[in-house]
């Protein structure tokens, strides 16, 4: 990392430490949750002994030969209720034969007796599922919570960490903006780890004038000695009124996607759904979903998948966390399991590398030149289990790679035993240059291995990175 010239001043921002109070109180809080006794995991001695007491309320108060079974076989009947309900446990409602014989010789009134027996274990067992699913729930909001905090305690100390002040370099801004008809208000500096500087400038247009956002950024980046770019769409003109604008020191590298699709059957709605978005701190995101099954389900399914994503990675939220979170709202409170594999790549503009993390997505393909590079996981998909361990791989990437991105749908075109070494194959072959011409060629291509119409939803998203 670049070092921060020694006449620039870390700023110390109360408000950070204010957040950083805030993040603890959520790890409290996120304690507080998981001391709450557990649930254990079967019908323990209290509920047997309600059971047995339920019992003898219906059954034994009302039987002529009370009096006898409680001088005589008092302990037996207790003991004949756990071992009813050990029997149904291991093998179900239909008691062998021996079990019953046994019953009827110490209870007249044997039917009723095992079947307010049966109800009760019942009842027992059911509450005892919603107490595990409460316990569950109650696990997945503190994990919730802690994952929260550590994410706010690690971007308040990054944000900490990247503000500096620079009483000269503002100063020279303040005069160049003057002189341009600009007013500045305020102006924050940052600086990444990466050493690469954002700039945040609060401006207004002095009176009759109409100064563009272009200008003024050119002005910014003449200033600070730095190539300077404005981060998204911002106002393409300085109004009379004050407004901030964000500038980021430009990447060192571009990329360019294409992608190419067809539905189960050549049907028009598929099951996976895409999404390619900016990211903060010089990073571009490329998501790849593939819903369970086919058709409107699964499509809906991918589609919150990936549209969630997007909003907690444009948030800042780091990527193993938007995935942790997102898996476990998707686990908590459905009765049935709808899962959704997540395929995601994330590009450094500045470093020239990717990051691309998988849960029970197919694998990835990096191609340089004719060499070719295969990206597996073993990890499950989002939707199945609480405790999500994406995996991660890192690459350093070269100027005219490509990243191929497909789902479950085009491996399994192709004939079983070979399908990666086809794919390969196919991809290594390919001289085009355009993410999008490649994307249609791979997906055509395992259309003709396959001779036959998409027996699952297919999808191949391509992403080429270039040095500026």
């Amino acid at each position: 990392m670049e070092k921060t010239p020694e006449k620039y001043m870390v700023v110390c921002n109360p408000y950070i430490t204010q957040m950083d109070k805030f993040a603890s109180s959520l790890i409290h809080l996120s304690d507080t949750f998981l001391k709450i006794s557990k649930t254990g995991g079967g019908v323990g001695e209290e509920e047997v002994k309600d059971i047995y007491e339920k019992v003898r309320l219906e059954v034994c108060d009302k039987c002529e030969k009370r009096q006898i079974c409680d001088e005589e076989n008092g302990i037996y009947i207790h003991q004949m209720v756990y071992e009813i309900m050990s029997v149904v446990e291991d093998y179900g409602i239909e008691l062998s034969t021996e079990m019953k014989r046994k019953l009827q010789k110490r209870c007249i009134q044997a039917p009723r007796f095992l079947r307010e027996v049966l109800e009760g274990f019942q009842a027992a067992k059911q509450e005892l599922i919603w107490n595990n699913r409460m316990m569950e729930n109650r696990e997945g909001c503190a994990v919730q919570l802690n994952t929260f905090a550590g994410m706010i305690s690690h971007a308040t100390r990054e944000l900490g960490a990247s503000i500096f002040s620079d009483e000269h370099l503002e100063k020279r801004i303040r005069v160049h903006f003057r002189k341009m008809g600009i007013r500045l208000l305020s102006v924050v500096f940052l600086v990444a780890k990466s050493g690469k500087y954002e700039i945040h400038v609060t401006v207004k247009a002095g009176k009759g004038s109409c100064i563009a956002t272009g200008d003024m950024v050119k002005c910014l980046a003449k200033c600070v000695g730095r190539k300077m770019e404005l981060l998204d769409a911002q106002l393409p003109v300085i109004g009379s009124e004050y407004h901030t604008f964000v500038c980021i020191e430009g990447p060192d590298f571009y990329t360019l996607q294409g992608v190419a699709k067809i539905g189960k059957g050549c049907d028009k709605i598929s099951g996976d759904n895409f999404s390619m978005l900016k990211l903060p701190g010089g990073k571009e995101g490329v998501i790849l979903s593939d819903g369970m099954g086919a058709g409107l389900r699964a499509s809906k399914e991918s589609q919150i998948v990936v549209e969630m994503l997007e909003e907690l990675l444009d948030a800042g939220f780091p990527k193993e966390t938007a995935l942790q979170m997102l898996n476990m709202a998707l686990v908590m409170g459905r009765e049935e399991i709808y899962f959704s594999t997540v395929d995601m790549t994330v590009f450094d503009l500045y470093q020239g590398s990717c990051e691309m993390l998988k849960a029970g997505a197919s694998a990835t393909y990096i191609k340089r030149g004719e060499e070719i590079e295969r990206i597996v996981s073993s990890s499950l998909p989002l939707g199945v289990i609480s405790a999500l361990e994406p995996e991660s791989v890192i690459r350093k990437l070269e100027h005219g790679d490509f990243i191929v991105m497909i789902t479950d749908g085009v491996l399994d075109a192709l004939p079983v035993g070979r399908q990666d070494e086809l794919l390969s194959l196919i991809i290594k072959g390919t001289t085009l240059t355009n993410p999008k011409e490649i994307a249609h060629h791979i997906l055509e291509q395992v259309l003709e291995c396959s001779g036959e119409s998409p027996l699952d939803d297919m999808t191949v998203l391509v992403v080429g990175i270039w040095k500026i």
